[in-house]
């Protein structure tokens, strides 16, 4: 009996090792890969869809075989809108779900929270959305646009003659890292124009903040001083209100235009945008752009909202943030292919030069030595239908900036990223 026992017990312990062997070796079979943005709170109206082209885009990479004859496996994470959970949700990533590479945040303040986080256990992670540079990391991948590929172009078009001879600049933000530093290049950049700061206004406001009844009167009353603009940095719900209150006052963009750097397609969905028309946006994409690459992007998106039942399936839209977010996985992608392995340091290497046929109807280029895309500058005006019309665009892709040269001292700094550039 004892000897039947023993039997029992080693045959079940060997099928037990043999379950285990299996599973190891399923669990081999797919790559791990982060997906942090956030599902709820004040950004949840601008990140959501970020989180939703991603698992579009795994999905079709999938679909054509995966990446080195392997499936990709996304670990969604919701960081809340809350600064500091990021950084845990990053921990969370790189530490206990072991994925190879990370595509999330939005705002600056996000990316600052993680940072250490990616430097410390030389985690990977692709940043999709424009902001101020000041930055470079040899563990982040920054695929939005640095100030000159769309602040300091927006500025200039507004100060010319097609863009209305902009004299003086109401600068409006959301309370944080992205538009005080952004404001701060953008005020030298203007002080090198000759214009004065009595003819800069410099506001800011919470995230989620609502009540813009005061500051859009204050607006009216700037303008009265000469020819203005408005300079956007509001970021997340906040521009549901902002826009709402510019139209309940009457402020068309004929006599006081706005352009943000941080409002899109997604963000207008819920505005009635017939008042706003010919008020302005800078990115380095727009829906509207006409190629066959890009039609094929907006209908596959359109498709795998209506599959996997989206809200609004029926009216999604694609914006900048996205196509950026979709053109950062696939770079990944083909660099993984090209180091044979997802090792942080060989695909870090692997990244430096690689090129994709982005919808936006340019190639674009992954820098070799400062980790940002070369990207064309765009700037649409609102029109009725909540899309945007391209008014001016630059003919090529052009290099980022991460140090500006209104900053000071900026041009001391190397053009490539260590880990004391922090």
């Amino acid at each position: 009996m004892q000897r039947r026992s023993l039997l029992k017990a080693f045959a079940l312990s060997a099928t037990v090792i043999g379950m285990g062997i299996s599973w190891g070796a399923l669990a081999a079979d797919t790559i791990k890969v982060g997906i942090m943005h956030s599902l709820s709170g004040t950004m949840a109206i601008s990140e959501t869809p970020l989180k939703d082209v991603a698992l579009m885009t795994i999905d079709d990479i999938n679909a054509h075989g995966g990446v080195l004859g392997k499936q990709l496996e996304p670990v969604v994470v919701d960081p809340a809108s809350n600064w500091p959970l990021f950084a845990e949700k990053a921990r969370q990533l790189l530490t206990q779900d072991k994925v190879a590479v990370v595509f999330g945040c939005w705002t600056s303040v996000s990316r600052k929270s993680v940072l250490p986080v990616f430097e410390e256990l030389n985690g990977l992670l692709f940043y999709p959305v424009q902001y101020e540079g000041e930055e470079m990391s040899p563990n982040v991948f920054y695929t939005g646009a640095a100030p000159n590929q769309q602040a300091i172009p927006a500025v200039e078009y507004l100060m010319s003659e097609d863009g209305g001879g902009a004299k003086r600049f109401f600068l409006l933000g959301t309370d944080y890292v992205y538009p005080r530093t952004t404001n701060k290049i953008l005020r030298s950049f203007l002080h090198s124009k000759g214009v004065a700061d009595k003819d800069i206004e410099e506001v800011y406001t919470p995230f989620g903040y609502s009540d813009y009844q005061t500051i859009v009167a204050n607006i009216k009353k700037f303008s009265a001083g000469g020819k203005t603009a408005v300079i956007s940095t509001i970021n997340g719900d906040s521009n549901v209100p902002f826009y709402k209150e510019l139209a309940n006052q009457g402020i068309k963009a004929t006599d006081v235009p706005v352009i943000a750097f941080s409002v899109g397609e997604e963000e207008l969905r819920g505005i009635d945008t017939k008042p706003l028309v010919g008020n302005l946006a800078a990115w380095n994409y727009f829906e509207s752009v006409d190629n066959p690459t890009n039609k094929k992007f907006v209908a596959d998106y359109r498709a795998y909202a209506k599959a996997h039942n989206l809200p609004n399936a029926a009216t999604v839209v694609t914006n900048d943030p996205m196509e950026a977010t979709y053109v950062g996985i696939h770079m990944w992608a083909q660099a993984v292919e090209k180091a044979k392995s997802t090792d942080v340091d060989k695909v870090r290497a692997a990244m430096a030069g690689q090129t994709y046929a982005a919808p936006s109807g340019f190639t674009l280029t992954m820098d070799k030595t400062n980790h940002h895309l070369h990207k064309p500058v765009m700037i649409g005006e609102i029109e009725d239908n909540g899309q945007f019309n391209v008014v001016w665009q630059t003919d090529k892709p052009i290099r980022a900036q991460p140090w500006s040269p209104y900053i000071p001292g900026d041009e001391k700094k190397p053009d490539h990223p260590v880990k004391s550039a922090m």
